[in-house]
This record gives structure tokens, C-alpha cells and sequence, in this order.
């Protein structure tokens, strides 16, 4: 074959194959279109599932905060449409100025944070008999039995106390609250109560008891007038002290748990808000409150329970084997340091959030100047409820608990008079009769012991 014909055919062989490589890749390319864009679509429906679902179950924080902050995003919404409506806004508001009006002459219009509280409850009622305005204010939280709290709810709306429900972190909310409202003070009780929960659920602690203080405190300092405000520090902020009795002048500064630190910051905080801004704040360090209404996380609550229901307790000893001891207060003596706490808070010198003059600020001990032995309380309960307690000895956890609490209440009577006159044993056979009555128990022994408890 002539060597033209051999190179007429090779070009023909390398034109095919270019040609056939050129459909190849036209091919290929197709194919890639098609592919990018049905998965563009299935990436496109997936996102739309996923969003779907991230709507309906979204938790924005880590399931330690997850419970609070949907329960923020709920109230933000319901706030949101009280505002909404015109009609709505204006019954609402109507509730709020009359819960908050004074019916005595020169009575107090006071808000009420933690209002279906344990202490908020007892303290609105006592200041709505005697004729002050009462607003309350509270989220409602489940740390414990929600029923109990609006039971407690219900008891208010008798007296005409309207509880506003919110979070002290909803700005929005508060700031309606003060622009409705020309409150003479605050009686700060709304936070995340209780020492051992803080091992489990930190984050609460912080939010409430720290961020939600400073955010009170926000609003306050920018409404006019200023409200002269009592809140409920803690006597955890004394932490590892060992002087006794416990006085305000002892050192603070060694908190044995993440509640008593969060109260040892609202302490400093609200002492620079009163230096800056020049409002009147009072810090009242309560002693193991105790009484009906009470709360079920409290070991004289939680010890009831278990004692009727035939259940073992834990009795904490000390490391050294001594026995752990409690300053218990009835409620009725906290509500009047309270009370007294506000009638003779001064006025805040601030106004637009500027501060015009000094301000007070004040610290003191509400207790009951007697300690009590854990065991003396189950002994009392015992005869109470006529069963004995299947009592379990431990050493004391690490769990932020403190061996001891004894206060020293002189600065508190001598600026308003506290002074403590329920005895453990008075207050217990209160508590007992409200629980069985709240819960429908008839304990045993009631008739048996009934003369006994009336001469304790």
C-alpha cells in the first residue's frame, strides 16, 4: 500500500476518535447537569424537611438551658400579643393598674417578681390587706410542682393581686410594666432557688439570679421615678464562714455553692447600680424559710412526703459526725422583715438613668437566732404526724451544702424592728396542718398528739 493511502487512513482513525471523544464528553457533560441538578432538588427538598422540622423542635441551647429559653421565647410571644390587639392591650392594662393602685392613703404600688412564689405569695397578700398596690410578676417555672404555684396564683387573685406572666429577661415586657405603671418599689424575689439543682442545671442560676437582676435593674434605673427596691439575697453567701452567729460584717467571699455565688454577685451588682445610678436598694439574706405554701425541693417538705408515705430520709452528719443544724424562720416573720424592709427604704436619687445624690444601700439577716438540729426537725415532724421516720445517717455530700447557719438579726431590729417570734415547733404544726389539708392527708396520731402539739 502506497504511503499515502497509510497516512490518508491514519488521519481518518485520530479524526474519529477526536470526534468520539468529543460526543463522550458532550455526554458526560449531560449527565453532570443532570445529576447536579437532581441533587440540587433532593438537597433542596432535604433542607426543606430539616428547616420544617427545626421549626416545630427547636431548642436554641444545650438541654441543660433548653427548658428556660423555650419557656422565655413562649412568655416573649404571649407579650408580644398582648400588645397586638388593641382590645386585648387594653383589659390587660386595665388588670395591671388596678392590681397596682393603693386602696389606703399613701400606700405602696410594688411589684412582686416571683409572685407565685413561696415568700412572693405571702408577702403580696400581707401588703394587699394592709391596702398597698400589688402587681405580681412570674414565669412559673417547673423547677418544682407548677399546681402549687398557681394555687398560689388563686390565693392572690382573691385578694385582687393580678400576677403578670413573664420573664425577667423579656425587656420589652418589664418596660411596658414601668410605663404603665409609676411603681414606689420592687420587691425582688423572682430566682432560681435551691443549692443542689445548681450541680445539674448551672446555666439557670445565671440567667435568672444574675442576668435576669441586671435586667431589672436596667429598667428601673431608667424609669421616672426610680423605685426604691428590696430584694432576696441569700444567707449562702456566707459560705465557708465559720464565726457565729453570722453577721453582715462577716466576710462573703467564700461562696460552697454556685446559688450562693450567684447571690454574692447580686450583692456587688446591686451596689454598683446604686453607685452609678443611684438607686435605693436593699438586700435581705434569708435563713431557711419555712411554712405552709412552702416549697417541696425544702428537706422539712420533702421529709413530710416521705414519712407519710412510709419512705426513707437522708440525715446529713458533718464530716466530723456532728450534726448539721438550721436557722428555720417562719414565713410570717420573713414577710414582716420584709415589709419592714420596704417601709423604711428611701427613695432612689437617680432620674433618666442619671444619678443625682447619694442612695441608700442596706444588707441584712432575716433568721430566726436559733439553730436547729436535722434530727430535732424529723423528731418534731414524727409527733406531728404520729409515724415514725425510716431515718438513713450519711455523711454530709460536696454538694455546696454548709454544716451550719446561725443569724445574728440585731441590724435588722434596730432599723425596723424585725424580730423573729415563731419557735420550729409553732411553725411545724402550722405547716403540717396546711399540708394535709392542701394534699387530703389524715395523718395518724393527729387525735393522740393534737393536745400535745397545742402546748409545744
Amino acid at each position: 500500500m502506497p504511503p499515502s493511502a497509510t497516512a490518508a487512513d491514519t488521519s481518518k482513525t485520530v479524526k474519529l476518535e477526536r470526534y468520539n471523544s468529543y460526543l463522550r464528553k458532550i455526554h458526560s457533560t449531560k449527565v453532570l447537569n443532570a445529576s447536579s441538578k437532581v441533587l440540587f432538588r433532593a438537597t433542596l427538598l432535604v433542607a426543606l424537611v430539616l428547616l420544617l422540622l427545626f421549626a416545630f423542635n427547636y431548642h436554641p441551647l444545650s438541654d441543660s438551658r433548653a427548658a428556660a429559653s423555650h419557656h422565655l421565647h413562649r412568655r416573649s410571644f404571649l407579650s408580644t400579643g398582648i400588645f397586638s390587639s388593641s382590645s386585648s392591650s387594653s383589659a390587660w392594662e386595665k388588670r395591671v393598674r388596678q392590681s397596682s393602685t393603693a386602696k389606703r392613703q399613701h400606700g405602696l404600688s410594688v411589684l412582686v417578681t416571683g409572685a407565685a412564689g413561696f415568700v412572693g405569695s405571702h408577702c403580696s397578700i400581707a401588703l394587699r390587706k394592709r391596702g398597698d398596690g400589688v402587681l405580681g410578676f412570674d414565669n412559673f417555672n417547673d423547677y418544682y410542682d407548677t399546681s402549687l404555684k398557681r394555687a398560689r396564683q388563686n390565693l392572690l387573685e382573691k385578694q385582687q393581686v393580678f400576677i403578670v406572666e413573664g420573664d425577667l429577661n423579656d425587656g420589652p415586657l418589664l418596660r411596658k410594666l414601668f410605663d404603665i405603671v409609676p411603681f414606689t418599689h420592687v420587691l425582688h424575689l423572682a430566682a432560681q432557688a435551691g443549692v443542689r439543682y445548681a450541680m445539674k442545671n448551672p446555666q439557670s442560676y445565671i440567667s435568672s439570679n444574675i442576668a435576669g437582676l441586671v435586667n431589672l435593674l436596667e429598667v428601673a434605673k431608667a424609669a421616672n421615678p426610680q423605685p426604691a427596691i428590696v430584694w432576696a439575697s441569700s444567707s449562702s453567701v456566707y459560705g465557708l464562714n465559720t464565726e457565729n452567729p453570722f453577721s453582715e460584717e462577716h466576710r462573703t467571699d467564700q461562696p460552697a455553692s454556685l446559688y450562693a455565688a450567684t447571690k454574692k454577685a447580686g450583692e456587688e451588682i446591686a451596689h454598683t447600680y446604686n453607685h452609678i445610678y443611684g438607686l435605693s436598694l436593699t438586700g435581705l439574706r434569708f435563713f431557711t424559710v419555712y411554712g405552709p405554701w412552702g416549697r417541696p425541693d425544702m428537706a422539712y417538705f420533702f421529709f413530710t412526703k416521705a414519712i407519710l408515705h412510709g419512705k426513707s430520709i437522708d440525715i446529713y452528719r458533718t464530716q466530723d459526725n456532728q450534726e448539721v443544724a438550721r436557722d428555720f424562720t417562719y414565713i410570717d416573720d420573713i414577710v414582716k422583715g420584709c415589709v419592714g424592709a420596704l417601709d423604711t427604704a428611701e427613695k432612689s436619687t437617680g432620674s433618666g438613668g442619671k444619678k443625682r445624690g447619694p442612695a441608700q444601700l442596706r444588707v441584712y439577716n432575716l433568721g430566726n437566732t436559733s439553730p436547729v438540729p436535722v434530727g430535732r426537725l424529723v423528731s418534731i415532724l414524727e409527733g406531728l404526724l404520729g409515724t415514725k421516720a425510716k431515718k438513713h445517717l450519711i455523711k454530709m455530700p460536696r454538694n455546696g451544702d454548709v454544716p451550719f447557719t446561725h443569724a445574728n438579726v440585731s441590724l435588722a431590729y434596730r432599723d425596723f424592728g424585725y424580730k423573729p417570734t415563731t419557735d420550729l415547733a409553732t411553725g411545724l404544726r402550722k405547716f403540717v396542718k396546711w399540708y394535709v389539708g392542701y394534699y387530703g392527708i389524715q395523718p395518724r396520731g393527729k387525735k393522740e398528739n393534737s393536745h400535745a402539739d397545742d402546748s409545744a
